[in-house]
């Protein structure tokens, strides 16, 4: 029994549902150009999983339920950057034209804020909520565990993990 490669089973899975998984797209975003990049997209992420973890065609059973788990993925972080492109041109409106960053330094920029804010979105929310009280608002650990309701050794239980999520996203 052949076993069928990571490319033979995306180049199947794209054949068979790339339409669908492009009109599912339209009907969330509105806008034919961007739901095709963003299928094209979910089949990269699928292959490059695929790939990683040697996959069989055996394995994925609900391939429309698959598609769609990764393209929601994709259709929530392109919300996110779009909002966040928003907030950094608002920022930048209220600067001085003089003061501003090149446009090759805001492009660094956003691309730097867009990782932070993933990794922060990762995170599960009393976690992000003990780093960035820590981080933002510079509370202490007494300081969180008192306004959060938990001990101050979850305080630095939750910490930790925000580093580690930290360091691993960098590298």
């Amino acid at each position: 029994m052949h076993l069928a490669s990571p490319t033979e089973v995306v180049t199947e899975l794209y054949s068979a549902h790339l339409g669908w998984l492009q009109g599912w797209l339209r009907k969330k975003l509105g806008c034919a150009h961007k739901s095709a990049d963003l299928a094209q997209d979910t089949f990269i992420r699928i292959l490059i999983a695929f790939e990683r973890q040697r996959i069989a065609d055996a394995e994925l059973r609900e391939p429309r339920a698959y598609l769609t788990t990764v393209a929601t993925r994709l259709v929530s972080n392109h919300f996110r950057r779009q909002a966040l492109e928003r907030a950094y041109a608002e920022a930048l409106s209220q600067m001085p034209a003089a003061a501003a960053p090149p446009p090759e330094q805001r492009l660094m920029i956003l691309e730097a804020l867009d990782d932070i804010s993933a990794m922060l979105d990762a995170l599960p929310d009393q976690v992000r909520a003990v780093f960035l009280a820590a981080q933002l608002d510079g509370l202490t650990y007494s300081d969180i565990a008192l306004k959060l309701g938990i001990s101050p050794r979850t305080v630095r239980r939750y910490m930790a993990v925000a580093y580690e999520r930290c360091l691993l996203h960098q590298s």
